[in-house]
């Protein structure tokens, strides 16, 4: 068991980490629980003298070889969920809290982006969780800390009982860890959010390092009354500025709406008569097979619309499956500006390190429609894409089976893992 001291500063996640790893392995050292602000933290030192810094070098230090993972591949999949951690949890968590906690000016785009980046983590956790009670093997590991530890500001201010709620599994596995012992010992109660934090434009101004002016040597005399002066001119000019509101803090609307606006890339095609949003509410709301898909074959129209069939060109790459599941979210995002022209069903078939992906996309118009903007060119060349016949049966089939994320797929010869909407 390492013994040191750990430096840090009060209610810093990064730390907690190391915290309940510590105590975990050896709660008889008070040491670790230690906190001590003194500047770059987490910072670790041992009693022999041994330094190091970075939260997760110092959490996988102070964990024994349960949390590490006992086997190779424990150990290896403990290491996937820390990166995973890092890379898909942190950013948007910092972008959408941060703000709330006057930390960081509020940015309405990066905010709502955020968000859909926390719904696609918690999408990932909610269905590894849904067979399983920790993330790896059947104890907590530095895995379930070190994820806990990234999702515990999100959980605390900003993921409402709304936001949350599609999310049991991940919310189970939350609840659970943080009313552990070894949690609690290091972040006492942890209270849900029960109102979406909101940024506070008082907050951050007050969060904000104050400029202090040196004062000037005084002369005596008119000189030096000239100073005080100018001093006294200048707050009654600054006076009469009206405070700003908090309103101006929206201000990526009106950046976006002082932009040119690009021409329609389908505004050359006639009207159609398939109303594709109608479609997408059956689809959300309806049952998909006695309601949804009888709807779309029912309004679908031939000539204002193609459907097409997607495959992955390069399966051999894909490793993790929340990885590739990312792939296809990435993929979204980039089209988001297509949404009304387009609606998709992608799916990911097989298990890690032996899956590949495949889609049905219904597009406006005859051909592919990524060409015609160079923002949606980006993903579509990394896909084989072949055009089906909505009269043939294979069509018919392949609109089921991926609507419904259902069936044999022959054409795959591995069973559905997860999937995505394009909607």
């Amino acid at each position: 068991m390492a013994a040191g001291t750990l430096y840090t500063y009060p209610e810093n996640w990064r730390a907690f980490k190391a915290q309940i790893a510590a105590q975990y392995s050896d709660n008889r050292t008070p040491a670790f629980l230690s906190n001590f602000p003194l500047g770059k933290v987490p910072a670790y030192q041992g009693d022999d003298g041994f330094c190091l810094f970075e939260s997760n070098a110092i959490a996988h230090y102070v964990s024994n070889d349960a949390l590490r993972g006992a086997t190779p591949q424990a150990a290896a999949q403990v290491l996937q969920w820390v990166s995973f951690a890092d890379s898909e949890i942190i950013p948007p968590a910092s972008a959408w809290v941060f703000p709330t906690l006057g930390i960081m000016q509020f940015n309405k785009q990066a905010t709502e982006q955020a968000k859909e980046d926390v719904k696609r983590v918690l999408t990932v956790l909610n269905q590894h969780l849904n067979t399983r009670t920790f993330l790896v093997g059947e104890r907590i590991s530095l895995a379930d800390i070190t994820v806990a530890c990234s999702l515990l500001w999100l959980y605390k201010q900003v993921l409402d009982p709304s936001f949350r709620q599609p999310f049991t599994n991940a919310n189970r596995w939350f609840v659970t860890c943080i009313n552990q012992p070894q949690f609690k010992a290091v972040l006492g109660e942890v209270k849900l959010c029960e109102k979406m934090a909101q940024f506070d434009a008082k907050k951050f101004a007050e969060m904000q390092p104050k400029k202090e002016t040196p004062a000037k040597k005084e002369k005596g005399g008119k000189e030096a009354a000239k100073p005080q002066e100018k001093k006294e001119k200048k707050e009654k000019k600054e006076e009469k500025k009206p405070a700003p509101e908090e309103d101006d803090m929206d201000a990526a609307d009106a950046a976006l709406a002082s932009e040119p606006k690009t021409k329609d890339p389908f505004a050359a095609l006639p009207k159609s008569t398939f109303v594709l949003d109608n479609f997408k509410r059956s689809y959300s709301n309806d049952d998909i097979e006695k309601v949804a898909i009888p709807h779309f074959w029912e309004h679908f129209d031939r000539e204002g619309y193609s459907i097409w069939y997607c495959e992955y060109k390069y399966p051999q790459e894909l490793t993790q499956t929340f990885m590739s599941c990312n792939l296809i979210g990435g993929m979204y995002q980039r089209l988001d500006k297509l949404r009304k022209n387009a609606f998709a069903s992608v799916l990911l078939f097989g298990t890690p390190n032996n899956h590949a992906i495949s889609g049905i996309w219904i597009l406006r118009g005859q051909e592919l429609a990524f060409p015609l903007s160079a923002d949606w060119t980006i993903d579509y060349e990394s896909y084989t894409w072949r055009k089906l016949d909505p009269n043939s049966d294979e069509c018919k089939l392949m609109v089921k089976e991926y609507f419904l994320w259902e069936g044999e797929f022959k054409h795959m010869g591995m069973a559905v893992n997860q999937g995505k909407i394009f909607k």
